[in-house]
């Protein structure tokens, strides 16, 4: 799927089944929630934290797939085109580091 078919596809769920958008700034607020969601099974389960009980169900695809509805959510009540904003980010990215990582000794393979 494309990202903008799935633009397309979260306005119409919105527009049929959630009536309409949040605000934006709600939609923010929601966004920074399940960001935390994402934190705290990669703290618990890839990082030092022990895992709770309680979060060993958690998955971590479908805390992935909230955090990128909000997203899309926020791009479409803004205007914005995620892919076209990504291909320039990635452009910017490109001309701003084409070395400066392969240049990073921190980086290096053993």
């Amino acid at each position: 799927m494309k990202i903008s078919e799935a633009q397309k596809i979260i306005d119409k769920w919105i527009k049929k089944y959630g009536v309409r958008y949040f605000n934006e700034l709600t939609n923010t607020a929601i966004l920074m929630e399940e960001v935390g969601e994402v934190a705290r099974i990669m703290a618990r389960r890839y990082g030092e934290q022990s895992e709770k009980e309680s979060d060993k169900n958690k998955s971590l695809e479908d805390e992935l797939a909230d955090v990128l509805f909000v997203l899309i959510c926020l791009a479409n009540q803004t205007g914005i085109d995620l892919e076209k904003a990504l291909k320039n980010n990635l452009d910017k990215k490109t001309a701003r580091d084409k070395t400066r990582h392969i240049k990073n000794k921190k980086l290096k393979k053993d």
